[in-house]
């Protein structure tokens, strides 16, 4: 394998577009009116958003939009548009390059439907957290509002939403497999991944009057090609189309194996520009048959055609996908649709340090645009947009994850491989936001990514790195080859809380407890310092089973993290906790599993209140399991004495029945539980007694319970409600656990005062 591919054309080195003589606008224009005040003519590109627009880092749009405008080119936005019409998209007129449409920060069915497909009534990325602001699938309805509005003008399509749809993909509301997001929304091109790289070359391409059918080589982006077009002459395809071939299977090449790479010669008389020929040759040294170079072969998936009726081909083309995320190593990728083949290129090289703090040190405001603003002049009243208010104070250091959590979608869309900022820009973000940021209290709520403890860990070696094609470094142990030094994060922490001005440095991202215990100064650190009373680790559940299917550590990794916190706690003179997260209803999860879970929870005093339900996302290998019933972290085959079948949970009733093990203390659940330990054998779970899960008696209930902290819970019906029966001191349920509340200050008044 070659070494990690050189990183192309760094974000700051491409010559400015003439228009960077405006300057930097305060916030990116949302109405003509503020690009007369900016002095603009016109856009020349228009960014097109489902979320209300924040000019902050952890916003896409702004993110886009910064990177945009810092090479010189005049950014306009138009978020949440009424898309009943194309009206709303003509706002800023017509955008001299292109438009960019993104669903927002979320896939918008998850945004919209909770896991029991249901529809949420708030909205987190909407002043004063509205529902109602986005439809359905929006890429597809903005998109096709942009072509409305002005027919000429190339779309691009990014974002979570585009980047988990970009091959035929099973689509848990439908139930069914639909095509690419690039083929339904009829878009020019498709960005996946973080886009800024591919984004910012395709604009000066773009400028340069190139046009946009013929930009075929970025890196993370996605295209449809014709059968007969002439830009893929010299590509070499390795058909995996199929599973289980008939007949000798060792003169063929797996695309799941590591094979050495020999540049090979055309055969004689064989057209080395034909693209569904591929020719293998053995290497004289090794004696092992070799690839073409992995820059010019292009791995055939199924069909969208094939895998719409046929899950076992779905699942295949699912793991050959996941196979080819690392920008080291990873091949083009093609799926025929219909008459036309979707093309995918490889994954974006990652970010350096260097331009990770580009990104972040560019101008943002770090609020929401002005007119959000609620009837006092700010955004804390009415219009409060919720997801802004949760990292208002918060600075993110990293990005990726190497953990492959089968049900996550940050692998498929941030990738593996972990992009840090240096200190001193995390330091600079802190100033800026303790300086320029109102409200601010002197407490940094997070310091985090999409894990904690992830900042600067790396492969020990690039070329090793490079050559790798595990879907986790961490599962099922920790890579030998993965440096787990937390020293360089350690520094971060002192450095931050030791600024003048700031109290309180927290830690608000998910942990890793795993990779934490391999540091016991950076646990000791964390929990004396950084611990707000509470810490959230996702141990997700406790049994191998569905852990294995999750590629989660087993609870043993838990039980010797919370024996570190514990300690770490009381040297530090103070009473914290930790909150365990847990899922009900994945893919491999018996009911059994659930009920030996239910018994942990029972033993260790904990009482969830919100309760996460595995949500089959778009692209993961978690819903490859569950449309498929076939595990592709073990391989796919249709013989039943190969590979490995998941019991999937389907169907109402047993998600209810996994839901409710996991809410063992509700009252309500005790029914249904009692009929189900029953036809499980373990009817002895059922007492009065501290051994027991549930108690023979049944008192009145309503049939339904109200989260404390979700307006979109089950509402509770009118009916004869339970005794109101206090708990005990020291026992008040807070959500997720049993544990005390924070102490507050709050005095409460005696009744009839």
């Amino acid at each position: 394998m070659s070494a990690l591919p050189q990183a192309p054309k760094a974000l700051t080195a491409y010559r400015p577009f003439w228009a960077k003589r405006f300057g930097t606008a305060p916030f990116l224009p949302t109405t003509r009116a503020e690009m007369d005040q900016l002095g603009w003519d016109s856009c020349d590109i228009v960014i097109v958003t489902g979320d209300a627009y924040v000019d902050h880092p952890s916003f896409g749009m702004a993110v886009i939009g910064r990177v945009l405008e810092a090479q010189g080119f005049r950014v306009g936005i138009i978020a949440q548009p009424n898309w009943d019409s194309a009206e709303a998209f003509k706002a800023l007129g017509k955008p001299n390059l292109f438009f960019g449409v993104a669903a927002g920060n979320m896939d918008s069915m998850i945004n919209h439907y909770t896991a029991d497909r249901r529809i949420r009534t708030d909205d987190a990325y909407t002043p004063g957290g509205a529902a109602g602001k986005r439809p359905d699938r929006a890429t597809l309805v903005y998109t096709q509002r942009c072509h409305e509005a002005f027919k000429e003008v190339p779309v691009i399509i990014g974002g979570i939403e585009a980047s988990l749809r970009r091959i035929a993909h099973y689509d848990y509301w439908q139930d069914k497999v639909r095509r690419s997001i690039l083929v339904d929304s009829k878009a020019d091109m498709l960005l996946y991944g973080n886009a800024e790289r591919a984004i910012v070359e395709i604009a000066h391409r773009l400028a340069r009057r190139q046009t946009i059918d013929t930009i075929t080589d970025v890196r993370g982006t996605a295209f449809m090609r014709r059968k007969d077009d002439p830009t893929a002459e010299g590509w070499f395809e390795l058909d995996s189309t199929e599973v289980d071939r008939p007949g000798r299977i060792d003169e063929l090449i797996s695309p799941y194996q590591m094979v050495d790479e020999t540049v090979c010669a055309t055969a004689p008389g064989e057209d080395a520009a034909a693209p569904n020929t591929i020719q293998l040759h053995v290497n004289k040294k090794t004696g092992k048959l070799a690839l073409p170079p992995r820059d010019h072969t292009v791995v055939r998936l199924p069909a969208y055609e094939q895998v719409k009726s046929d899950p076992v081909l779905y699942a295949h083309a699912n793991r050959v996908l996941h196979l080819e995320t690392n920008p080291g190593n990873a091949r083009a990728l093609v799926q025929r649709h219909a008459d036309r083949d979707l093309w995918i290129n490889p994954p974006p090289i990652p970010l350096t340090t260097a331009e990770m703090d580009h990104v972040f040190d560019l101008p943002y405001a770090r609020s929401p645009h002005p007119s959000y603003a609620d009837s006092n002049g700010g955004h804390d009243g009415e219009t409060k947009i919720p997801a802004w208010e949760m990292i208002r104070f918060s600075v993110n250091i990293m990005r990726g994850c190497f953990g492959g959590c089968t049900f996550c979608s940050i692998t498929e869309h941030e990738g593996r491989i972990i992009q840090s900022r240096s200190e001193d820009s995390i330091i600079r973000e802190i100033e800026d936001m303790r300086d320029k940021v109102k409200g601010f209290t002197g407490i940094v709520s997070d310091l985090g990514g999409p894990t904690a403890n992830m900042y600067r860990l790396t492969c020990k070696s690039p070329e090793i790195e490079a050559a790798c094609r595990k879907p986790s470094c961490v599962y099922p142990g920790i890579c030998g080859n993965l440096k787990t030094d937390h020293g360089p994060l350690i520094q971060l922490y002192r450095r931050a809380r030791g600024l003048r001005g700031v109290k309180k440095v927290l830690i608000g991202s998910g942990l890793r407890y795993d990779l934490a215990v391999q540091s016991p100064e950076y646990v000791k650190e964390l929990v004396t310092h950084h611990v707000g009373g509470y810490l959230k680790i996702a141990p997700e559940h406790t049994e191998n089973g569905p852990l294995s299917k999750m590629m989660k550590p087993g609870i043993g990794a838990y039980d010797r993290f919370k024996q570190m916190f514990e300690a770490a706690s009381e040297a530090a003179g103070k009473k914290q906790y930790l909150i365990p997260y847990f899922i009900a209803a994945h893919p491999g999860t018996s009911d059994e599993d659930m009920m030996n879970l239910a018994m942990w929870l029972k033993k260790n005093g904990f009482r969830a209140d919100q309760v996460q339900t595995f949500y089959p996302s778009p692209m993961a290998t978690a819903t490859a399991m569950y449309h498929s019933g076939q595990n592709p972290l073990k391989g796919i085959s249709r013989l039943e004495t190969k590979g490995e079948r998941v019991d999937i949970v389907r169907g109402e009733r047993r998600r209810r029945l996994h839901k409710a093990f996991l809410r063992y203390h509700d009252a309500n659940n005790w029914p249904l539980l009692r009929e189900a330990l029953k036809a499980m054998g373990r009817a002895d779970l059922i007492g009065n007694g501290k051994h027991h899960l549930i108690p023979t008696y049944q008192p009145s209930t309503d049939g339904s319970y109200q989260s404390a902290r979700r307006t979109n819970s089950t509402p509770v019906k009118a009916s004869a409600p339970a005794k109101h029966v206090s708990p005990a001191r020291g026992k008040l349920l807070t959500q997720h656990t049993g544990l005390p509340p924070r102490a507050t200050g709050t005095v409460r008044k005696k009744p009839g005062r």
